[in-house]
This record gives structure tokens, C-alpha cells and sequence, in this order.
């Protein structure tokens, strides 16, 4: 018996724990601040913009705490495990007591308590208790699911109940709150948010994860068939559209344009219009540059310097910051895992004396500014970007890449199935109630005495005024015979 009793007790202590409405409070004010940090810092950019605003030791901090995909990160979905278990068990803890009154097939009715109820209504009828009866009966029966009439000896008792289900409206909304959790915990755990640049007439398969260096394979290719934009008459984009084509297995299986707020779904997969870009010139040829303008800033003066250079020309930079010389054109350049294009690479000379390499991808100008943090040779003087390239296909038409968000949540129809699920909990819960009624005739002399009385377990003024109605109801039928 010991035993049993020790082997209980770690049980019994954890069933506690999870049915504590502390636990409530302590995990949904966790879950409100976390949601906080999550929205002032963003989430999933790409490392280079996190070192650029925070620098190397908070954005190692927060890497390692996972601040910068939050949403995903263990912690956050442990939170989510603990507040729907904790949910579920104070449901279930609750519900016992409920259960006994919700789902009794004949309910008990304590006529002493419905006696001493101070909202009472007695009232004095000239007919005998015999024909009192059959108005109770049909008026009763009129508006009340289940009713019960007991016989005595100098009259009768009717009582009556309707909506005993509505006292689980309250775990309506408990389930309602468990399946949003659950919901957001598949999106979470079998979810992905990702991103993908394709040049016109080119297709992927993959995408890259946002805060990420993974590709994300897909069960499908997207291919770019076209791209336009139109701009306003100050040069501000108007609308840029895509034309996109869904591939599997080499055939063709959907095919849409789309722009900004209005995305592509297929097979769960949400596709949206985010951003877009011109190819360089050299890129859309597939050519070696032959003129490359490149701008120089000084970080004392402030001031841009342009000029231009060719591959393998030494140049010397303004204000004596050194020279440059740029040795090599290459059409892809890999950064930390991540293929961040075209880009020009070359040698720095600074105003010491020293040495350095620089590269210069063509999509990311201001990618030199970070050089310091990664180098520490590297002065921060003199940044440098590309302005511009010329080359003997200069004249190729133009060619633009579409920037598209790639994003799959499973779990948001369990998210939408709750959230309905809570509307009609929210309903039962505030505008509906379990209501009893108890009507007692006693007569003698060929007279009557009426009691009315009711209870609810929600709004009570409302039973009030039911109480009202049924005592008048009975009242003018005597007066009219």
C-alpha cells in the first residue's frame, strides 16, 4: 500500500502542477513578451543585415538563442506544448463536476431551493388546481426541452430545464484555444518560410530558408516566364507582375500572374510577389565586363568619387586612400553558404601599404561597408561599390529577376478550424444558459396558489424576465375564462 501511495504521488504532484491557473499566467505572459521581442526585432533576414544592425556579439547571442526565427525556435514550441497541456488539464479537471449535471438523464430538482428563491413569483388563481394545470403543461412544454411534473396532495409541481449543454460552452473555448496551439505547432514544426530570386526564362526547384544557409527542396519547379513593371511618373514602382508556371514531372500543371497581395497556392505552398531586380548587362550576356564604373567613398569627407576602371587596370583612389585593382569577373560568388551572384574580385591598396582582397557583388552594393567586421586588415577608410558595367553585349535587352516568398503553413486550417470553434464557444459561453424553472400549483376550495420560480447559471436577468412572463402567462389565462 506504501507503494502504491509513493508511486501516486509523483503523479498526482504533476497532475496539480498543469491544472495551476499560475502556470496560466507565468506561460501566456512568457508567450506575450516573447511575442514582443519577435516583433521588435524582424525576423528571418539575412545575417549580413543582423551583423549590419546589432554587430558580431549580439547577433551571435541571438543566433544561438534563436531570437531571429523565433517562431520556430524549441523554446518558443516548448511553450506552446506546456500552455496547451496545461489546457487540457484544467479542462479535464473542471469538466468532472460538469458532467454530473450536463449529461444526467434524470436531472434532480430541490423544490426547497426554488422555494427560498427571492425573486419568486406567487400569485392567486380563481380556478381549481386541475385546470391550472393543463395551461402549465402547455405553456411548458411550449418552451422547454425536458419537463418532470410531480403529483401532491393538494396540487402539483412542474419543473422544467432547457440548454443544460451550454455549460460547456467555457470548454468550447478551451478546445478552441487548444487547436490554435496545436495549429501553430504544426505550422511551426512542419512549416517553412523561405525565399528565391529567378531571372526570367529560368526555373528552381529549391528555395533558400530564411536566418538560414539550407536549401529547402520542392516537390515542384517554378519557372519565370516573364517579368514586367510599371512605374508612377516620380519613377516609383507601380505594380511589377510575374508569370509563373508550376512544373511537375515536366508537365505544365498551373500557370498564373501574379503581384503583389495576390499569391500563387499550390499544394499547400503559398507563393507571393516580394520583390524584384535587373539582371546586370554582363549577366544577361554572359560576358566579361570590358568598362566597370566604380564609386568610391571616403569616410573622412564623406565625399562619392566615381570613375572608370577596366580588369587588371590599377587606379588610385581620391584623398590618397590607396589604389584598387580589379583582377577577375566571376558569375557566381559564394558567401558563408549563400550564392550571392555576379560579382568583381580584386586586390585593395591601402594608404599603409597593405594589402587586402575585395570583392564586389554586383547585387549587394553597400557589401564592402561590412568588410572591416570580417577582415580585420581591412581599413575602413575608403568603402567602394560597382556602378555600373559595360561590356561588348551592352546593348543585350534587358533582363530582371523576380524575388518571390515561398511559404507552406499545414497547421492554418487547424488554426481557422479553432478560431471558428471559439466564435460559437464565445457565444454559448455570454449568451446562453442553462435555465430551470419551477412552477407549484396548490389548491383548496376550488381556488389556487401559484409559485413561479427560476434559475440560471448565466445572466440571470434574462430568467428573471422569463420568470415574469411565465407567472403573467398564467395569470391572464385566468382572467380571461
Amino acid at each position: 500500500m506504501k507503494n502504491e501511495e509513493i508511486s501516486a504521488d509523483p503523479l498526482n504532484s504533476l497532475w496539480k502542477f498543469f491544472t495551476s491557473v499560475k502556470l496560466t499566467v507565468v506561460l501566456l505572459l512568457t508567450l506575450a513578451a516573447t511575442s514582443v521581442i519577435g516583433t521588435l526585432i524582424p525576423q528571418n533576414k539575412t545575417p549580413m543585415e543582423y551583423r549590419q544592425a546589432f554587430g558580431e556579439f549580439l547577433y551571435r547571442l541571438f543566433d544561438v538563442l534563436d531570437v531571429f526565427d523565433m517562431y520556430h525556435a524549441w523554446w518558443f514550441q516548448l511553450l506552446l506544448v506546456l500552455l496547451t497541456i496545461n489546457v487540457v488539464v484544467c479542462s479535464v479537471d473542471r469538466l468532472k463536476s460538469s458532467w454530473k449535471i450536463i449529461f444526467v438523464k434524470n436531472p434532480r430538482f430541490n423544490l426547497d431551493r426554488f422555494k427560498s428563491n427571492k425573486n419568486k413569483i406567487l400569485a392567486n388563481d380563481n380556478r381549481p388546481a386541475s385546470e391550472v394545470r393543463k395551461v402549465v403543461e402547455s405553456l411548458l412544454n411550449r418552451k422547454f426541452s425536458y419537463r418532470r411534473l410531480e403529483e401532491e396532495s393538494d396540487g402539483f409541481v412542474m419543473f422544467a430545464e432547457k440548454w443544460r449543454w451550454t455549460r460547456l460552452g467555457v470548454y468550447i473555448v478551451h478546445s478552441s484555444i487548444v487547436l490554435m496551439l496545436i495549429g501553430g505547432l504544426i505550422g511551426s514544426i512542419f512549416g517553412f518560410e523561405g525565399f528565391v530570386n529567378i531571372p526570367e526564362g529560368e526555373s528552381v526547384a529549391g528555395i533558400q530558408l530564411f536566418n538560414s544557409d539550407q536549401t529547402h527542396p520542392l516537390p515542384f519547379e517554378i519557372q519565370n516566364d516573364d517579368f514586367s513593371v510599371t512605374f508612377y511618373e516620380g519613377g516609383m514602382p507601380k505594380e511589377f507582375r510575374s508569370s509563373l508556371r508550376i512544373i511537375e514531372q515536366g508537365q505544365t500543371v498551373l500557370q498564373k500572374d501574379i503581384v503583389v497581395n495576390d499569391p500563387l497556392r499550390y499544394r499547400g505552398i503559398n507563393i507571393f510577389q516580394s520583390s524584384y531586380g535587373e539582371l546586370p548587362r554582363q549577366q544577361a550576356a554572359a560576358a566579361v565586363p570590358e568598362k566597370i564604373q566604380v564609386a568610391f567613398v571616403s569616410k573622412a569627407s564623406g565625399t562619392e568619387y566615381k570613375k572608370t576602371v577596366q580588369i587588371g587596370e590599377e587606379v588610385d583612389i581620391p584623398e590618397n586612400l590607396g589604389r584598387i585593382v580589379l583582377r577577375e569577373f566571376k558569375q557566381s560568388f559564394n558567401f558563408r553558404g549563400r550564392d550571392l551572384g555576379a560579382a568583381l574580385v580584386g586586390t585593395l591598396i591601402q594608404a599603409d601599404g597593405s594589402s587586402v582582397d575585395i570583392t564586389l557583388p554586383l547585387r549587394f552594393p553597400s557589401f564592402d561597408r561590412m568588410s572591416p567586421m570580417f577582415n580585420p586588415a581591412r581599413s575602413d577608410a575608403v568603402f567602394v561599390s560597382v556602378l555600373d558595367l559595360q561590356s561588348a553585349a551592352a546593348t543585350a535587352e534587358k533582363r530582371y529577376f523576380t524575388g518571390l516568398q515561398v511559404t507552406k503553413d499545414p497547421g492554418v486550417w487547424v488554426v481557422y478550424t479553432g478560431f471558428i470553434l471559439m466564435l460559437v464557444g464565445c457565444f454559448v459561453t455570454f449568451f446562453m444558459s442553462h435555465q430551470r424553472i419551477c412552477v407549484q400549483v396548490t389548491g383548496g376550495g376550488g381556488k389556487s396558489r401559484i409559485m413561479v420560480a427560476g434559475t440560471a447559471n448565466k445572466n440571470k436577468m434574462s430568467m428573471q424576465r422569463k420568470v415574469q412572463q411565465i407567472a403573467e402567462t398564467l395569470v391572464d389565462s385566468g382572467r380571461q375564462n
